[in-house]
């Protein structure tokens, strides 16, 4: 019918657009975590900025890849996708992988803030001094609390489809009702709490660099030279602010995601969609033009692709 070749052809479109975003994703994440995975071969040693990256990059690009092939089966393949233990599954592996992006990134916001930030409280001086050490644990606590939500999750899916499920004969399908009751609020606690928790760390690392700029500013305004210090303050700055605007860019559409879980497709879902896949694409790339040495070699692989091409 009409409806039926109306709904194949914006599900095709759909996956088009998905599918472009994701890939170009996975390719700037995918060049991080290659970069700094030679850098470490070659020189046995790995600082702290740089292990939340790798991190951060591998996070990003498994979420990309598991988040498209979630696209691609709900999408075109449905009857393929809703097949115990297929849903649980994924909404699991993918929860993982996005808290793990989330909190990760966060942590690297806080790392920006206690490197670069200047106070002198007792506890933020001891935070300055041991945060390479604490750093691996930030990362293992992330990785770890993320596996919990994952887990959790997959268990709450699990409980609400055996309750909704209407036959138990092998070879039916099984078919997803996400619904607000008591099985289905858990999920939607969780996630808002993993949303809050990542967003209230990037503005609160924003808003004490702002404040220790400010202050070192204040002090400095008698000394006519240019200043280190305040230069890294600057930049520290500037990344953490165009942190804070994806974040926030972000954060609004996972909280508009929970509140149209519950409803059928439509174009404003579907753009909340759009926004999501281009975040963590957007970020990385933040990222590399935020370190030199990512930067660099990122425009020296462009001009030996742009050479090749050029002299076919």
């Amino acid at each position: 019918s009409q409806d039926q070749f109306n709904a194949t052809s914006h599900g095709a479109m759909a996956m088009v657009i998905i599918s472009l975003q994701t890939f170009t994703g996975m390719w700037i994440n995918a060049f991080i975590a290659s970069v700094l995975c030679i850098a470490w071969l070659k020189k046995k040693n790995f600082n702290s900025n740089e292990k939340i990256l790798l991190v951060l990059g591998c996070c990003r690009f498994w979420y990309l890849c598991i988040t498209w092939v979630y696209s691609l089966f709900s999408i075109i393949y449905p009857r393929y996708f809703y097949v115990y233990p297929m849903p649980q599954l994924f909404a699991s592996i993918q929860s993982f992988l996005n808290f793990s992006n989330l909190w990760v990134s966060a942590c690297l916001c806080i790392f920006y803030c206690i490197k670069i930030a200047n106070f002198r409280h007792i506890f933020f001086i001891y935070l300055k001094v041991k945060i390479d050490r604490i750093v691996p644990w930030l990362l293992l606590g992330s990785v770890l609390l993320s596996l919990v939500i994952g887990i959790l999750i997959y268990s709450i899916i699990d409980e609400a489809l055996c309750s909704n499920h209407n036959s138990t004969t092998q070879g039916n399908f099984w078919k997803l009702k996400i619904k607000m009751d008591e099985h289905i609020f858990p999920v939607f606690f969780l996630a808002g709490f993993g949303f809050a928790t990542t967003f209230m760390a990037v503005i609160s690392s924003a808003l004490l660099l702002l404040f220790s700029l400010w202050r070192h500013k204040c002090k400095m305004q008698t000394d006519s030279g240019k200043n280190i210090s305040v230069d890294a303050h600057v930049k520290a700055m500037k990344s953490i602010l165009s942190f804070f605007v994806v974040y926030s860019i972000n954060f609004t559409c996972s909280i508009l995601t929970l509140v149209y879980a519950t409803k059928k497709a439509n174009p404003v879902a579907f753009l909340i969609l759009v926004f999501q896949y281009a975040f963590p694409g957007v970020h990385s790339l933040i990222l590399i033009f935020s370190n030199p040495k990512l930067e660099k070699t990122l425009r020296r692989t462009l001009s030996c692709v742009k050479c090749k091409v050029c002299m076919r």
